[in-house]
């Protein structure tokens, strides 16, 4: 246990053990709070800073001042001050310290964006491509129908097994952050397109997994599950085909999802839910893509929206 003598990279240790046994932190996420704070320890040590109980507010403020001076982005900055927020949260829970040091230390106002997505056009475009023959154009398919028909997240997609879906009832059971589980609708064309790929997949079934309930559902042509990056790849060849003339990442088939049932008067709330996100805040940016799209359909077409 962590005690008032703990060195800064112990305390990092216990940390990150914290976040992956008793909050159930994602990898990708564990690996981002301990990159930050990787980077704060460096800090320390170059100001012969050893423990944490010696950090108070002046040394976090002189770190932030240290990133603002390397040009680093406010996005950036902002994600560092709330990953110290929670490791000097996790201390002050342990004893370690007394107080925790970033807790009222004001992380930068970062500007607002607006999430890229496809219009229903566009999202038809990519759907009528020539997809590549035989199983992997089957495959290929079946991720961009799902990703659209049900707005999950590639990690949630590349972790289906064969058995998350629910045919009959058009349901799957994804497992998103912190390894929670959710069930989603599906719909038809997804399902369709998934069948056909099942059905066709047979010679590329050699499932390098045991048994048949942690089979992947989403194969490369070895056989095994296939990663993030290897469907960023397939979404950027059908995307160029498309000639959408878009470069969007498969994170933007999400943000078209809710954005169009947003735009279809779906409750927020039910969007949320659908979405995964823990906060409704979070699920809010979308209403504020549908007023957009609304102002520019009304920019283009009201005799007196210009004011000439």
């Amino acid at each position: 246990m962590a005690t008032k003598s703990t060195r800064i990279e112990d305390a990092i240790g216990a940390f990150g053990t914290h976040m992956e046994v008793e909050r159930n932190l994602s990898h990708h996420t564990r690996r981002g709070y301990l990159s930050d704070l990787e980077q704060f320890r460096e800090f320390l040590l170059e100001n012969e800073v050893d423990k944490p109980c010696d950090v108070d507010q002046l040394v976090v403020r002189a770190f932030l001042a240290a990133l603002y001076r390397g040009k680093t982005k406010k996005v950036t900055i902002s994600r560092k001050v709330a990953s110290l927020r929670a490791f000097f949260k996790f201390l002050l829970r342990e004893g370690v310290i007394r107080y925790n040091p970033a807790q009222m230390v004001q992380a930068p106002r970062t500007e607002k964006y607006l999430p890229s997505f496809l219009s229903i056009d566009e999202v038809f475009s990519l759907l009528k491509v020539k997809f590549e023959p035989g199983v992997s154009g089957l495959r290929d398919r079946a991720i961009i129908e799902f990703l659209y028909s049900a707005g999950v997240r590639v990690s949630e997609l590349t972790g289906l097994n064969v058995t998350d879906v629910d045919f009959s009832g058009g349901l799957a059971k994804v497992r998103g952050k912190g390894r929670k589980e959710r069930v989603i609708p599906v719909g038809g064309p997804a399902l369709s397109a998934l069948r056909e790929y099942i059905d066709g997949r047979s010679e590329a079934g050699k499932c390098k997994t045991e048994g048949y309930d942690k089979s992947p559902l989403f194969l490369n042509r070895a056989g095994s599950r296939l990663t993030p990056r290897s469907i960023r790849r397939i979404i950027d060849k059908y995307i160029t085909l498309s000639g959408i003339g878009k470069r969007i990442s498969p994170h933007a088939l999400r943000h078209t999802f809710a954005t169009h049932l947003m735009d279809a008067g779906a409750d927020l709330r039910v969007i949320q839910e659908l979405l995964g996100h823990e906060s409704l805040s979070t699920t809010q940016k979308y209403t504020s893509v549908s007023v957009t799209r609304l102002m520019e359909v009304y920019d283009k077409s009201h005799p007196r929206a210009r004011g000439e």
